[in-house]
């Protein structure tokens, strides 16, 4: 599966440890999930399927967040259980769960978590987002007032619990962008074309790369939520993928 390289291969690795550790804190804190709680999402060494393609597992934030929600059941043991909805880049995500980035009780009393899941194994076709979700139990004794979600774009906070809050559409996923001419940020539209036709730069989500016809490509580092479009030399999009 995808995996970055060089420095953010080590800047994710840290994190992913710091999730982890999180995970393990917060099983023993005020936060402690009951009953039988998701395992900690963990990146496998190695790859699967034995193509040149495939790359080393990596689980990362899903790219939005929709939904957080928090519902409480007081039946048999008093549970606050909170539901994450999201949207993975491509179709193919797995194990989402939510992992608690908070230790102990936090001064602001908002409990930080971060949807995460398990990444496809190659680079992916832009052929729409996935919805996905995961939940996250804990006892209704919590010291907690709201929660906030991290995705890998941005987050959404929830400060009524129980409650519920959405976060931002989805934006535009590039399943049709090839074929269209693509407009750079700024840039006027080309003659002749209408909306339907183009791609505009400002409509892509926060994390896109644009490969035209004459640029090199200095780096081979993956990221499955980096959006890629190749940029052919009339200025049609020819590839679009989440790599």
């Amino acid at each position: 599966m995808m995996k970055p390289t060089g420095t953010a291969t080590t800047l994710f690795a840290a994190g992913l440890a710091l999730l982890v550790s999180g995970a393990a804190l917060a099983q023993s804190s005020a936060a402690e999930p009951h009953g039988n709680a998701p395992n900690t999402a963990r990146p496998e060494a190695g790859s699967q399927g034995g193509g040149s393609e495939d790359r080393p597992d990596v689980v990362a934030p899903v790219l939005r967040i929709v939904s957080v929600e928090v519902l409480r059941s007081n039946h048999g043991t008093p549970l606050d259980i909170i539901r994450v909805r999201g949207l993975a880049s491509t179709p193919g995500w797995e194990e989402a769960e939510l992992v608690p980035l908070t230790r102990g009780t936090p001064k602001d009393g908002i409990l930080e978590l971060v949807l995460v899941a398990r990444a496809p194994a190659e680079a992916m076709e832009a052929t729409g987002f996935e919805s996905i979700e995961a939940i996250f139990p804990i006892e209704s004794s919590h010291p907690y007032k709201g929660v906030n979600v991290h995705s890998a774009s941005e987050s959404v906070t929830l400060t009524q619990l129980p409650g519920y809050v959405e976060g931002k559409g989805g934006g535009e996923d590039c399943s049709k962008c090839v074929g269209k001419v693509f407009v750079a940020k700024g840039a006027a539209m080309p003659p002749g074309k209408s909306a339907a036709e183009v791609v505009k730069e400002e409509q892509l989500p926060p994390v896109s790369r644009i490969i035209r016809h004459s640029d090199g490509i200095p780096s081979a580092e993956s990221n499955p939520n980096r959006l890629t479009l190749v940029i052919s030399r009339d200025g049609t999009i020819s590839t679009a993928i989440w790599d």
